[in-house]
């Protein structure tokens, strides 16, 4: 095959540039660079770029963990400008990591990544009873995050590695007593306070307004009185909920499942032991663990050759501190209480039986099983709702597995309807109207989810009206949407919005009255021409107790110069007025107990550690040349200037 293609190579290049030729030609080269418009670097990392793709891809993935975690989060918080910038302020962050953890040689051995794994609570769910893992469980779990078990493991592996980069500087940190105290002093520092509010709203009587004034505003702020664009939408769902409603169970299909599962539905078995314990100590050798097995071999030949005297040995030879006083009963217990050692062995016991020696990680046991508890069988009647609810879920689960193929692949080839898919699963087609590209605030459902919106608003579904591919909105959920109208964004005439305009400009005046008018108080009380009247009793605030003044005023007052006082501030509250602060005393701190100060230091030196960890990720941006290439969101600077 290979010698026919080299002898015919050229016959080859001429038929491939019969193809690419008229590519170029039709779409220019624009056409292929539009390949890579998504590679366009973003950020970069000790000369490596972080790509828009991998920017947009990490967010996704941010996105989705945050709405399984929390399904009433707002959608428009996760595709806010902010939220995906610090998406991208992490990858960046957990790029510098890789790169310092590869640097510095910091690796994470088989057995570390091992215990961790061990620790993980979601792996640990997965244990079957008998303590061995379900590998196919771990695979889903794994899956659902899109890795296999491999790269699962490799990121673990990863994560702990980078966290050592970290762990130098957090663990090590601390601030001695004396400093700490300096700035806990400082910060819950308390302040007794007059204040004097102008409110906006008792201005807005004072406000008068023309027709031409309010066309001039509506006319300055059209961006405020806009309709956003938005579509009617009909769209389809097939989801295993659904489809529980429509599973039929036979008598003889419940009653089969109630005779194979009845006594695992009834309840687990629990069963009663004594126990001889001698106890290792721990880093003893070998010869002295030799010397505790023996005596326990001493003791087992004992109690075997008179099974009556179990409970006084236990009692008199018994290292366990908790059941030697009762002859070693440990009373009741199910699977999962014990160490593994000790549960397999008194489960695989006959009533009555003394066992071998067992080896825990306590010492050497000897253990005689007292009673086994086996929990009463229910009757058939008792079951059978629960029985009816779980059959009918297992199939809801079958048949939703079977149809989703039929359901993807009905919406895509027949994307001009969603009659055919409906048609052929016997669903129901459903309408809702003003569908906006953000999900609104408490949206639940499928029309909340961010990739079916955003699916809905591309020019396939609006100009096109074709059905979306079927999207994933929910656990064991599809769902297809088509636009059936769609409104572009507007202004809104002034004869919709008048009353809104007004109320806005009432408002905005309002704020401008309060604020000339505080400043003028504020004057007058500087310079001694006015009394104290106006200004409220005196009040004792701090961080700790702000006594109900607004943050603004609380952050002022605290801001103001302890070496002069009493000392006045003005306090702008934008659309609410307006305030004037007098401090009038600075008193310390109160008292704190030896207890709370000494957590106070421990917090303290966590923030200290804190800080001194951020100004080493700032070296190691320094060092390893990291930086953000694309602008920082406005909202995101102006929050932080603050």
């Amino acid at each position: 095959m290979f010698d026919s293609i080299r002898t015919h190579k050229k016959y080859l290049m001429g038929f491939l540039m019969i193809l690419i030729i008229p590519s170029f030609v039709l779409f220019g080269i624009e056409g292929y660079t539009r390949f890579n418009e998504s590679s366009e670097a973003v950020a970069t990392v000790d000369g490596q770029d972080i790509t828009q793709a991998e920017w947009d891809q990490a967010h996704q993935l941010e996105s989705q963990r945050l709405r399984e975690a929390m399904p009433t989060l707002d959608a428009r918080l996760l595709d806010s400008e902010g939220a995906r910038y610090a998406t991208l302020e992490r990858l960046v962050r957990q790029r510098l990591l890789a790169v310092a953890a590869s640097k510095l040689n910091l690796y994470t051995s088989d057995a570390r990544l091992a215990r961790d794994l061990q620790q993980n609570e979601s792996i640990a769910m997965l244990r079957k009873a008998d303590g061995t893992l379900d590998v196919e469980a771990y695979r889903q779990l794994v899956a659902r995050q899109g890795m296999t078990p491999e790269m699962f493991e490799a990121r673990v592996r990863a994560d702990l590695s980078q966290r050592q980069v970290s762990q130098g500087i957090l663990a090590s940190g601390f601030a001695p007593t004396a400093l700490a105290s300096v700035s806990l002093d400082a910060f819950f520092q308390r302040r007794e306070i007059r204040v004097a509010r102008f409110a906006a709203k008792d201005f807005a009587g004072r406000v008068t307004l023309t027709d031409a004034d309010i066309e001039a505003h509506y006319n300055a702020n059209t961006a405020q009185f806009q309709a956003p664009e938005q579509v009617d939408v009909e769209y389809l769902v097939l989801d295993a909920a659904a489809l529980q409603n429509n599973v039929a169970l036979s008598e003889a299909d419940v009653r089969t499942y109630y005779d194979q599962n009845a006594s695992r539905l009834s309840g687990a078995e629990e069963r009663r032991a004594r126990h001889i314990l001698l106890t290792v100590p721990a880093g003893a050798s070998a010869a002295d663990k030799d010397a505790v097995r023996a005596r326990a071999q001493a003791l087992l030949a004992q109690v075997r050759e008179k099974p009556a005297s179990f409970a006084d040995v236990a009692k008199a030879q018994s290292q366990d501190p908790s059941s030697a006083a009762n002859g070693g009963d440990l009373d009741f217990f199910g699977r999962g209480a014990m160490v593994k050692p000790f549960e397999d062995v008194v489960f695989s016991m006959d009533k009555g039986a003394i066992s071998d020696l067992v080896e825990t990680e306590f010492g050497f046991h000897i253990i005689q099983l007292t009673d086994i508890k086996a929990p009463p069988v229910r009757s058939f009647e008792s079951m059978r709702a629960e029985i009816e609810a779980d059959l009918k879920k297992q199939q809801a689960q079958k048949l939703f597995a079977e149809a989703a193929d039929t359901f993807s692949n009905t919406v895509y080839e027949q994307a001009d309807s969603l009659k055919p898919a409906a048609d052929r699963l016997k669903l129901t087609i459903r309408t809702a109207q003003g569908v906006q590209r953000q999900a609104l605030p408490g949206a639940t459902g499928a029309l909340a989810n961010e990739r079916l919106l955003a699916a809905l608003f591309t020019p396939d579904a609006i100009e096109k009206k074709r059905n979306t591919e079927a999207i994933e909105t929910g656990p064991s959920q599809l769902t297809s949407a088509r636009v059936v109208k769609h409104e572009a964004a507007r202004t809104l005439p002034l004869t919709e919005v008048r009353e809104q305009v007004r109320a806005r400009l009432v408002a905005q005046r309002s704020a401008e009255l309060a604020r000339a008018e505080g400043e003028k108080q504020l004057q007058a009380w500087k310079s001694g021409a006015a009394g104290t009247q106006g200004l409220a009793s005196a009040v004792v605030v701090s961080r700790e107790n702000a006594q109900g003044p607004a943050q603004p005023v609380l952050n002022a007052a605290l801001r103001a110069d302890p070496k002069q006082l009493p000392g006045w501030v003005g306090v702008d509250l934008a659309d609410q007025g307006y305030a004037v602060v007098k401090v009038e005393k600075v008193l310390p701190r109160d008292k704190r107990d030896a207890q709370a100060l000494a957590q106070e230091v421990q917090q303290y030196s966590q923030w200290w550690s804190s800080a001194e960890n951020e100004a080493y990720m700032e070296t190691l941006k320094e060092r390893y040349k990291a930086r953000i290439l694309v602008p920082e969101p406005a909202a995101v600077s102006a929050s932080a200037s603050r």
